[in-house]
Parts: structure tokens; sequence; C-alpha cells
């Protein structure tokens, strides 16, 4: 089985769109294209439900039960229960949210921890507990090639610890850590576990029931959706940490950690990220499967393709001598999002990029703990090309022709 590129990229507008033609898109890590269902839901539900939902009304009826099904349907493919999955603004707000619950639970002298590979999204939040007397540990990488080592978390675990927190994959890093492995040392010891999946969904939506995580965090306008953060609480934890929504929904787990009235358009729009995913299955693979069985198939589909071209861009960058590759240079390692150390400012390179038709992106990309851990200074940052399943040979072909130009 592999993915047929001419209908995945059917199912994005902005490759059809006359004014994006040429252009090759290598920015995905800080938002993919939007898929047509999730456009389309979108527009019916501003169109045809925008009315206060849940009511009797058919509108508003209507409006309540799509943005249900996107719930249902979403919560399914990451295999977890329905009312563990919640919506939020973004990845951010959702952490300082669940940062804020931590923080009225735990006491002065218990620990968390975190690492300097997150984006400061699931780092900054949890180190400001240290103004409540919290004891914030930080694990670290290697500085050499930005590596989460298991073996020094355990050296920071004791019975103090009540959190862990760590990327599923670093937006600059991009290795995938061992999710099941570095989970299952945080529980032995007494710990929950809070993943930020930013950098890893887009590459296909993990089971997160399996992979065993109390909390899980990503981006929904990274996945090909609206902008919207999901965040997956599981049960046990959910009911435990104090109530951060109004008093009346502490009964409601899903409604525990949103403290603000959601997007109701978006979170109904949600649901065609689902959709997309069904899509798939059903052109490259078809038969009889649940929702998360449907979902880990589109899951491989996904990263074979990427490992396919991943391994085309990471022959050409490894070779040189005048950058350095953030993270493995093995394809099956990593995501498809390739930091590049140029020694020099990377924002400039990445506008003469654009002269050649190719987006990508120069900065610190909110991983500054991490770059200046491996040395990297922040004001210059690196050069980021970060693709995804929908990316064709043509315009990897493209990306290096436009490196070979700049470089």
């Amino acid at each position: 089985m592999s993915l047929d590129l001419d209908f995945v990229r059917a199912q994005f507008p902005a490759f059809s769109e006359p004014s994006l033609q040429g252009q090759a898109f290598f920015e995905n890590a800080g938002g993919s294209y939007v898929c047509q269902q999730v456009i389309d839901r979108l527009t019916r539900f501003y169109t045809q439900r925008k009315v206060q939902p849940y009511g009797a009304a058919a509108a508003s009826r209507l409006g309540g039960e799509e943005m249900d099904e996107a719930r249902t349907r979403l919560s399914a493919i990451l295999g977890v229960d329905e009312d563990e999955l919640s919506f939020g603004p973004s990845t951010t707000q959702n952490t300082y949210v669940l940062a804020q619950a931590f923080g009225q639970m735990l006491q002065p002298g218990e620990a968390i921890i975190v690492t300097n590979q997150d984006h400061e999204a699931n780092t900054g939040p949890w180190r400001r507990l240290s103004d409540r007397g919290i004891d914030v540990r930080e694990w670290k990488i290697d500085p050499g090639t930005g590596h989460l080592d298991p073996a020094a978390l355990e050296d920071l675990l004791d019975e103090s610890v009540r959190l862990v927190c760590f990327p599923h994959c670093s937006n600059v890093v991009g290795e995938i850590n061992p999710v099941t492995e570095i989970t299952a040392l945080a529980h032995a010891a007494g710990a929950f576990v809070c993943v930020d999946g930013v950098s890893y969904a887009p590459h296909g939506f993990p089971d997160v029931g399996t992979l065993g995580p109390d909390i899980y965090l990503f981006s929904a306008y990274k996945t090909y959706g609206p902008h919207q953060g999901l965040m997956v609480i599981r049960r046990a934890l959910g009911t435990l940490l104090p109530n951060q929504g109004h008093y009346f929904n502490a009964d409601s787990l899903y409604k525990r950690f949103t403290p603000a009235g959601p997007d109701h358009a978006q979170i109904a729009a949600c649901a065609g990220m689902a959709d997309y995913v069904d899509a798939l299955y059903a052109h490259a693979v078809g038969g009889e499967a649940d929702a998360t069985g449907r979902g880990a198939a589109v899951h491989d589909l996904m990263r074979a393709r990427e490992e396919e071209a991943l391994d085309t861009v990471l022959a050409y960058v490894r070779d040189r001598n005048d950058l350095r590759v953030l993270g493995p240079v093995d394809a099956a390692r990593r995501a498809p999002t390739v930091a590049l150390d140029l020694g020099r400012a990377a924002g400039p390179v990445a506008a003469s990029l654009a002269d050649h038709g190719v987006m990508a992106g120069g900065g610190d990309f909110y991983a500054v703990r991490a770059l200046q851990a491996m040395g990297v200074d922040p004001a210059q940052g690196v050069l980021r090309l970060s693709f995804t399943h929908y990316t064709t040979d043509a315009e990897i072909t493209q990306l290096l022709g436009a490196l070979d130009a700049v470089l």
C-alpha cells in the first residue's frame, strides 16, 4: 500500500489555487494546508448553523450535533473515550490552563520535570509554577545531538515528582521520542505524563490510548484543520485536577478545562480532519476497520511517504560541510522537520528561498531553549524545512535546487 499523491493533493484546495502555482510549501511545521472537508464544514457552520448550539431549533440542534461529531470521531481515532478529548483556542493556551490546574493541586516542594527540547508551549507554563514553590527540574538534551536520554530522566525521578512533560518530537530537533517507554518510567515513579504532540501529529494521528500518557496535546491547524488546540486528558487525571471551567460544568470532563466559551464553528469543522483520514483509508486501504484502526493505517501510510521524501533531503544536507543538521540523520527516527544551523542568520536565507518559489522559515521557532542548549544563537536561528505526506518528489527537487542556489 502507498499513498496516491494525486488523490491526496486533490483534497487540498491550496494545490489548485492559481496564486500558489509554482510555490513549494516547506513551512508545514508552522501550519499545514487545510483539507477541503474542513473548509466545507466550516463554511456550512457559518452559513447554516451560526446560532447558539444545542437548542431546539433545527439549525441550533444540527450545530451541536456537528460539534459532538468532531469530538466523537477524533477521540475514536486517538483511541480514547469521547469525553477525554477537549478543544481550546491553541495548544499554548490549553497548556496554560492545565498548568493552572496543576498549580492548584500541587504542594510546595513537589516537583515537575520539563525538557529543554520543547517548543515553549510545553515548557514555559510549567516552569512558571516555580513561583508557587514547585520544584521545576530540567531534563536536558545532549548538546551535540539534541537527544533526550531516558536514562537521564531516571536520575531526575523520585517520590516528589508529580508530572513529567516532554515532546513527542521537537519542532527543531525532529527526533521521535519513545513515548511509551518514557511514560512507563514516569508512571513507575508515581508521576503523571504530559506529551506535546504538536510536531508529531501532522505526520499521522497517534493512538494515544496505546501510547499511554495522561495528557496529549496537539494543534488542529497543523493537522490539516482549523486553528484549534486539541488535548486528551485521561479520566483518572482529569477528574483529579481542579475544575478550570464554570462551576456548573465541573461534572463534564471535556468542559473542565475549557474556561472560555469554545469556538463552535471551528470545533465542528474539526470533524473534517476525520473525514480526511477516512477518505485516505478508503482510497488506499479499504476494508473494514474501526476508527482507531483506520487512523493507524493512515498514520503508517503518511510516515512511509514522508520517510521516502526525507531520505532524499537528509542525503543532501548531511554531506554538506557548510551547515549542521539538528537531530538524527536517519529518516526512520525523525519527523520531516529539518532544522539547519547555517552559522549565520537564517532569516535572509529563507527570504532568498522565496525568490526560488520555496516557502520555508528562518528563526528560533519558539524553541529558544533547545537552540541555546545546542550552541545555536537564537538571534541567528535556524533554517527550517518542514514538509508532510502531501509533498511531492518534484517539490523536493525544487527545494534542493533552491538550496544549491542560496547556500
